[in-house]
């Protein structure tokens, strides 16, 4: 049974003019940074949107992720390229599961205490990715199979996320204070390699954008000084958004956190076309929009703990109450705060999407 009332067509340029607010858009678009693995296949089983496709197919799940985000109504949709991976220390628990029938597996984050740099021979030392690996082959197969008006977008860690892996966030820290040079070596070289990939991932005619991650900031400021940031990271994103729209491309920033200092930089200097990643209890999507959503396009905004706690007619109240505010005049695309993870009811997800459908038309 579709859980969806009104079916909708993929858009890519119609989001395209959404998001830089060339004029009032024709519907609701959505997007979201990912789904979690259990999401996807519990979608993909529930509405058996794969039973005809091949399981030894080496691009199955390609296919799989295809015809998911087409069902769900997405006009773009992440992409994984592999080959591009820093080599860091991690830490692990188990996570829940979206449903009885997964099993659990490991979540993972970021030691945050010392990476494996922390010193010059460390940093000469380093097993650093060489762009020469980067498996194009799934970027190659869209070229070839996207359905008509989608697109597809490559997630990456940008400079920040890549010194809080490399140093570990405490010894970052402390870093800076007894090694600025070291911490700027890494920086510059992790910036020269973000900014390579980008340019491998513009030579691809659907990736409609680069989504790079940064998560720049907590709840009540930036993890490092905005001058420190500007110093080590926004080059990069410059550059990076730079190349993206010499290409055509769109280009986004997600950050976490609290980032208000820096959104005149990411507006006037670095170029992004879209912030991503809001959380109510640091600024509601409602208010971003107020703010600056006639400068820079607003992506998501309905809040993940939000999403999980409350029943579908809530979500979906709060749903029509956010575009009321944020869909005139162009500028903002539905989804949730951050990302769909394994653990958020999916009824409650689909009535977001189904929500956003419905929205304007009588």
């Amino acid at each position: 049974m579709n859980p969806f009332e009104i079916e909708i067509q993929p858009d890519f340029e119609g989001l395209r003019r959404c998001i830089l607010r060339q004029g009032e858009p024709e519907r609701v678009h959505n997007i979201e940074l990912l789904l979690d693995e259990e999401i996807i296949s519990e979608i993909a089983s529930r509405f058996d949107l794969v039973g005809n496709l091949d399981l030894t197919d080496p691009h199955y799940r390609l296919r799989r992720d295809t015809v998911v985000h087409r069902f769900l109504g997405y006009d773009i949709f992440p992409v994984a390229v592999p080959g591009f991976e820093f080599t860091i220390h991690w830490n692990t628990a188990n996570k829940t599961h979206a449903t009885n029938d997964h099993p659990e597996r490991e979540r993972n984050w970021i030691e945050e205490h010392r990476g494996p740099i922390g010193s010059w021979s460390d940093f000469e030392q380093y097993p650093w990715p060489d762009l020469k690996n980067l498996d194009t082959r799934p970027l190659e197969w869209c070229e070839k199979n996207l359905p008509e008006g989608m697109a597809v977008y490559c997630w990456n860690d940008q400079v920040f996320e890549r010194l809080f892996g490399l140093f570990g966030y405490e010894n970052l820290c402390l870093k800076l204070c007894d090694e600025p040079e070291l911490v700027e070596a890494v920086a510059q070289k992790a910036g020269q390699l973000c900014v390579g990939f980008t340019e491998v991932l513009c030579q691809f005619s659907r990736v409609g954008a680069i989504f790079d991650s940064d998560d720049l900031g907590f709840r009540s400021q930036t993890l490092l000084s905005p001058e420190w940031l500007r110093i080590l990271v926004l080059p990069w994103h410059k550059e990076s958004a730079r190349i993206a729209h010499e290409h055509r491309k769109l280009y986004f920033l997600h950050s976490c956190g609290n980032v208000d200092a820096l959104m005149e930089d990411f507006i006037e200097d670095v170029g992004v076309d879209a912030k991503h990643s809001f959380e109510d209890a640091i600024m509601p999507v409602t208010e971003a929009k107020r703010r600056y959503g006639h400068r820079i396009g607003i992506l998501g905004g309905i809040d993940v703990d939000f999403l999980c706690r409350q029943d579908e007619q809530v979500i979906r109240e709060r749903v029509r109450e956010t575009l009321e505010v944020c869909q005139p005049g162009g500028g903002y695309v539905l989804g949730s705060g951050n990302s769909i993870p394994n653990f958020m009811p999916l009824d409650h997800y689909l009535a977001m999407l189904d929500e956003g459908r419905k929205f304007g038309r009588g």
